[in-house]
């Protein structure tokens, strides 16, 4: 008989995808005292999980989040979709919290841990930076295969096929297990968590850790002088002509 399956699934505390984001009036981050709620991305990886394991129900989904203890909250989302446990790796300030940082913090968990995961299934990237670069780091000091921006995962044993999204169309690719997974937007469509299953997520674990009890300096790498607006779209204008159009972009925009 072979060993049950173990997802671990990171997910991150993000500004709202509604929330119009704006630069804080010292110009050294975004406004963050707005509406957070999980990394759309994140969502579609957690759901993902909670399906494999509705085909198996001996497969442990394991939600980790390295955050604030805000990122508690997106925890208990994770636990109340269905996750079965959760592990809260807290920073006191995790607007400077790198991706080789979390990455770092990932594997040192994953090689703390008596049983070893199988998978990792992460959102293609998160929608704050925009950095799309955690999984693949994941993968590089896990020294596993990795498939990344996934629209369909299928496990049949050690297998593991992916059908990735890329420039051309859909590319198949298989690996065996253990491999790190990212998520791309039509994998599927993460469901609500009902009530019932809300209020059950407060009874399940979630362990606490800090990035000293992994044994990671998760000092930043790269520093951020300065965040500013980008400039207002200035109206197009229309043009007679072809001969007033090569004027214009040879004299005013300086563009030929």
């Amino acid at each position: 008989m072979s060993n049950p399956l173990r997802i671990f699934v990171p997910v991150k505390r993000v500004v709202d995808y509604a929330v119009k984001v704006r630069v804080n009036p010292a110009k050294t981050d975004v406004d963050r005292n707005v509406k957070h709620s999980m990394n759309p991305f994140d969502e579609i990886a957690v759901e993902e999980a909670v399906r494999i394991k509705e085909k198996d129900p001996k497969t442990e989904v394991v939600a980790i989040s390295c955050g604030t203890a805000k990122a508690q909250e997106t925890l208990r989302t994770a636990l109340a979709m269905g996750a079965d446990r959760a592990v809260h790796v807290e920073v006191k300030d995790d607007s400077t919290l790198q991706p080789l940082a979390v990455a770092k913090l990932l594997k040192a968990y994953a090689d703390k841990e008596a049983n070893k995961p199988d998978l990792f299934i992460l959102g293609k990237q998160a929608i704050d930076d925009d950095a799309n670069q955690t999984g693949q780091m994941l993968a590089g000091l896990l020294k596993w295969p990795q498939t990344t921006f996934a629209s369909k995962v299928e496990i049949n044993g050690q297998d593991l096929k992916v059908i990735r999204e890329i420039d051309g169309g859909l590319e198949t690719v298989q690996t065996k297990l253990p491999a790190i997974v990212t998520t791309d937007l039509r994998l599927n469509e993460p469901r609500y968590a009902s009530l019932p299953n809300i209020m059950k997520a407060k009874k399940k674990p979630l362990v606490k850790l800090t990035p000293e009890d992994l044994g990671i300096d998760i000092s930043p790498r790269i520093e951020t002088l300065k965040v500013e607006e980008p400039p207002k779209r200035v109206g197009g204008r229309k043009v007679e002509s072809v001969d007033e159009l090569i004027d214009k972009l040879r004299n005013e925009a300086k563009v030929l």
